[in-house]
């Protein structure tokens, strides 16, 4: 086998870990397809399999160690910028009827929603500010 075949291989192999990477998005594939083709590099630049080999397993061996631990660092933060329900949790509503247990009508961030309170026995009349403290379904709970 010469040099050439070496370096077809070694990105035949790349394209191989490719297809799973894909599949079922194990970004490991991805990074042993990375060390695939810098051992194809090395494999054309006229290094023995050995060497070929060692580049192939450092890479790959690097990238795992460097980059899986920044990605679950980053999959684990929350996002910075609330969206949806989310958004509105925390923010002021003025209740627009009655809002008592049973429920009630507030203007939230410019919409009317359905609202009730989440203390039973409390109850805010119209014209009151509130704030929302979670949303369930299209309803706002209240205090």
């Amino acid at each position: 086998m010469n040099n050439i075949d070496a370096w077809v291989w070694w990105l035949v192999v790349a394209a191989a870990l490719g297809i799973p990477l894909v599949m079922t998005a194990m970004p490991e594939f991805g990074m042993f397809a990375v060390g695939a083709v810098a051992a194809a590099g090395t494999a054309g630049l006229g290094a023995g399999i050995v060497a070929q080999v060692l580049v192939f397993v450092l890479v790959s061996v690097a990238l795992i160690a460097v980059v899986r631990p920044i990605a679950a660092r980053h999959a684990a933060q929350r996002p910075q910028l609330a969206t949806g329900v989310d958004a509105l949790k925390g923010r002021q509503a003025v209740v627009l009827e009655r809002v008592d247990g049973s429920g009630g009508r507030i203007k939230l961030a410019g919409e009317v929603w359905s609202a009730r309170s989440l203390d039973t026995g409390r109850a805010y009349e119209a014209g009151e500010e509130v704030d929302v403290v979670e949303i369930e379904g299209a309803t706002a709970i209240v205090i």
